[in-house]
């Protein structure tokens, strides 16, 4: 028997049912607000079912994931000619697997803990449709990542202004598995031009959900003191674009609408 349900839905917990199905509504089209880029959900997905996957996960993919390494460009200062005119492109060290390729050593890794079939399962999609408030396009990316300690993502935006599906916006969304072994691990975002909001991420289950582009890193992970054997994060995501307007609607993932407000009886 796989690890991961064949449904995300079956994943989560009377909570994160009552999300998918657009029954909170603090949450459901959280992510029209154009003031409001981001969603950090805990308590949506069963933490014991969490962490069994996790393990299987960590267990069947660690020895597949491949590194990726952008480190600060060796002439970010000697090259530099003005005063104040520093510029710092995307840097990061992590470790990941593209979920596209059936012939990759990661996706038979992913396919034997039956992740590949949760992450492409109609309710993954329509749990980010509800928190986006959004329909979006029914073939989305798949892909796992993994930080070991000191392992990061600094500053960017993930704008793609050269493509025009994507240039005007669309939906990441992140289910955090982390090993006991991490002490933690943050997102750090932009607001009102200033990187002053902090969301940690070092969570077994937790959902974080994405209307790009904005400004956004993610901290070096900290292992705890003797633990670094086991101080992994591991990230599932997806990334979504909106539908077209006037799209067939087999194309398409809807968002589940939240109920009409009552008004109150005279």
């Amino acid at each position: 028997m796989k690890a991961f349900p064949k449904e995300f839905a079956d994943w989560l917990t009377p909570r994160g049912r009552r999300i998918l199905d657009g029954k909170e509504r603090d949450v459901v089209g959280a992510l029209l607000d154009p003031a409001r880029p981001f969603v950090s959900l805990q308590g949506v997905i069963d933490p014991r079912r969490a962490a069994a996957c996790r393990d299987a996960l960590d267990a069947a993919m660690r020895e597949t994931m491949v590194p990726m390494e952008d480190p600060i460009p060796a002439d970010s200062i000697s090259g530099q000619t003005m005063n104040y005119m520093e510029l710092l492109p995307k840097t990061v060290r992590v470790s990941t697997a593209l979920l596209e390729s059936r012939r990759s050593r990661s996706w038979r890794a992913a396919e034997s803990v039956g992740l590949t079939d949760m992450l492409r399962s109609d309710t993954f999609a329509g749990f980010a449709a509800a928190v986006t408030g959004r329909a979006l396009r029914r073939k989305w990316g798949i892909q796992a990542l993994c930080y070991g300690p000191g392992d990061y993502s600094g500053p960017h935006n993930d704008h793609h202004p050269e493509e025009p599906e994507a240039r005007d916006g669309y939906v990441d969304m992140h289910v955090s598995l982390t090993l006991p072994g991490v002490d933690h691990q943050y997102l750090i975002y932009a607001q009102d031009g200033h990187f002053t909001q902090m969301a940690p991420v070092s969570t077994v289950g937790g959902i974080t959900v994405y209307r790009l582009p904005f400004w956004h890193y993610t901290t070096p992970l900290l292992a705890r003191k003797g633990k670094e054997e086991t101080s992994r994060r591991w990230v599932l995501l997806g990334t979504f674009l909106d539908a077209a307007p006037g799209a067939r609607p087999a194309t398409t993932i809807l968002p589940a609408q939240p109920p009409a407000k009552r008004l109150p009886a005279r």
